[in-house]
């Protein structure tokens, strides 16, 4: 056991890497241990948020499982590896930025509904237009996408939080999450642009 550990310890990263493309499911594991920490200080640096820090270092190294598209003669695993960690912050960052504008684009709308009775009629009747497309583009989505969608942003829970509150996994509330913001998108693209 010991002699199977210094070996392990004294591997290539791409020694470790072709043995877990090669079907050696604890050369994954040793991955982990190597560089997990790494990836999650580097998302946790870029995000500041310890919880989508810790979400995105699982899906970073779940994506190395699913598709394991590391090529040796293109570099080092480290550098492989933080370059898709970089990229898949960056894409979280952009992907935040874009919700979060959505939903303020949609909070004006809300707050224009709010006081549409200090507006003059004809203005009242486009405020109220507005209000019917947004309530029948939420209407629009599933049950499960609507739901989502509300304890995200309405009541700020995370992804990681919705999935307990809801007994779901995580990958299936950000699923749901994803194709209800696109499916809102495509249904208010007249309103939020």
């Amino acid at each position: 056991m010991i002699n199977a550990d210094v070996e392990t310890k004294t591997k290539t990263d791409e020694a470790i890497f072709a043995a877990f493309k090669g079907g050696d499911s604890n050369a994954l594991g040793t991955i982990y241990d190597r560089y997990g920490l790494l990836v999650y200080r580097l998302i946790y640096r870029m995000l500041n948020n310890s919880q989508e820090a810790e979400d995105l270092t699982q899906e970073i190294f779940l994506s190395l499982q699913e598709r394991p598209n590391y090529n040796p003669q293109r570099g080092s695993f480290y550098t492989y590896l933080m370059m898709l960690t970089r990229s898949r912050t960056i894409d979280r960052l952009r992907a935040k930025r874009s919700q979060g504008k959505f939903w303020q684009d949609l909070g004006k709308i809300k707050d224009l509904v709010g006081r549409h009775n200090s507006v003059n009629p004809i203005d009242s009747v486009s405020i109220k237009e507005r209000a019917t497309k947004v309530r029948q583009a939420l209407e629009s989505l599933s049950s499960n996408q609507r739901q989502i969608l509300e304890l995200s942003y309405y009541e700020g829970l995370s992804q990681s939080e919705i999935a307990k509150r809801l007994n779901l996994p995580l990958g299936t509330v950000k699923t749901h999450s994803r194709r209800g913001l696109l499916q809102l998108r495509k249904n208010l693209h007249n309103l939020v642009n």
